[in-house]
């Protein structure tokens, strides 16, 4: 179980190298499935894993030019507020029994994990049906542009400081049509909002709940190798076809997450 959870690690850095986005919608699983983690922590330990993995496909990057900082800072400034401040004061705030009904009890970490597996199905389908921007020009303009770029920031910064997940699944697409940055530099800029609104995000959390450094190092390390090879192989793959073929997986692995969290209910 051990390995298996070590190449499901290397996998995360992989498809951010490959797909900047995506592997972080793994990650929550891996910790609670195979490594045994609470979902609540899973969801912290997520943040700085993302981070730092992301955190190092940026130089590679931005050394081909495919990265746009202007717009990693108008639309990673809000979403980094909005993590911190989940994990600050929202999420510590929330009961750990949210429905006490008889003998039925929904607990937090029930309710992040069956929040996880519906960005998990919402991402997979987004993989699927990866919308392109054909003349690379935005959809809005102006002030609107602007706006918009800020509200989603905000909102991918909430639901990541709730679920731990990057949100590249949902950043890409945004930037595509929004910004009208291509596919590439998407990716690029994607992972530079990913990695800092990450980092900053799990500070919030280190005041308090107790960190496993070792698990945490440990894991990164093996995630960072899988971004290496990733960002390598991203020069040679078609990408688009392997982002369809890991949406389904993606979409295959929500399922299983809604029958696991529900079967415990004894509703399967």
């Amino acid at each position: 179980m051990i390995i298996l959870a070590y190449i499901a690690s290397l996998a995360i850095g992989l498809s951010l190298g490959l797909l900047g986005g995506g592997g972080s919608i793994l990650t929550v699983p891996v910790l609670v499935y195979l490594f045994g983690i609470d979902p609540v922590s899973a969801t912290a330990y997520s943040l700085f894993i993302v981070g730092a993995t992301s955190m190092g496909g940026i130089i590679p990057k931005a050394k081909q030019g495919l990265v746009d900082f202007k717009v990693a800072l108008w639309f990673g400034a809000p979403s980094v507020l909005m993590v911190y401040i989940t994990r600050a004061w929202i999420l510590p705030a929330i009961p750990t029994e949210l429905i006490l009904f008889g003998d039925f009890s929904l607990t937090k970490g029930t309710a992040l994990m069956l929040l996880f597996a519906i960005m998990m199905l919402w991402a997979g389908r987004g993989m699927i049906k990866d919308p392109k921007s054909k003349n690379n020009q935005p959809a809005i303009s102006g002030a609107k542009r602007v706006a918009f770029i800020l509200f989603e920031g905000a909102v991918i910064g909430l639901l990541t400081g709730l679920i731990g997940a990057g949100g590249g699944f949902l950043i890409i697409p945004a930037l595509v049509l929004v910004t009208g940055l291509n596919m590439k530099v998407a990716v690029g800029t994607s992972l530079t909002i990913i990695a800092f609104k990450s980092l900053l995000g799990f500070t919030g959390d280190m005041g308090h709940m107790v960190m496993d450094w070792n698990l945490l190092l440990t894991v990164t390390a093996a995630a960072l190798v899988g971004m290496l090879i990733g960002n390598h192989l991203s020069n040679y793959v078609d990408t688009d076809r392997l982002k369809k073929a890991f949406g389904i997986f993606v979409l295959s692995m929500g399922c299983l997450v809604i029958v696991l969290e529900l079967n415990a209910y004894s509703f399967l």
